[in-house]
């Protein structure tokens, strides 16, 4: 079995609470499966920081010159220098979405971290056609995630 890759894993927001394993564990599984999703993220560390809109609003800003919220934003890496890149995730946005579509919380954060290790996967979700691609694919890692018990429990309170 190969090495675990080291994933370092920021928790930035003050409401959210996580088990740090737990979500090292979504990545490793993804990782194991790899071959499933065009090879998988790149070698190297990945980073994971758990964000409030207001924080992700402004990385989006500061480096996509769009201020507004959003879900997911992913930095791709430098593989060659044992980086694979930096996956953002918005914990508020996820709470919203879930309370107003009647979602579990804790499975549309954990589709948030596997949205994020999809782009690093070479996915992208800009043109239908490839949207398409990448919803199918976040289908596939949530059901392997949901077999092999991988997604973590997350707790959000206000």
């Amino acid at each position: 079995m190969p090495a675990l890759r080291p994933i370092d894993i920021r928790n930035a927001h003050p409401h959210l609470r996580l088990d740090k394993k737990a979500v090292a564990k979504v990545i490793h599984t993804l990782d194991a499966h790899r071959a499933h999703f065009q090879g998988g993220c790149p070698d190297g560390e990945l980073s994971l920081a758990f964000l409030t809109d207001k924080a992700l609003a402004k990385l989006h800003g500061d480096f996509l010159d769009d201020p507004t919220t959003t879900d997911v934003i992913t930095f791709e890496g430098q593989p060659a220098l044992g980086v694979a890149g930096e996956v953002c995730v918005s914990a508020d946005t996820a709470d919203t979405f879930s309370k107003t579509h009647a979602k579990n919380f804790s499975e549309e954060l954990t589709l948030y971290v596997v949205h994020g290790w999809l782009h690093l996967a070479g996915y992208d979700d800009l043109a239908p056609a490839k949207k398409r691609k990448m919803r199918a694919a976040e289908a596939r890692a949530m059901t392997i995630l949901r077999t092999e018990q991988a997604v973590p429990t997350f707790n959000f309170k206000r």
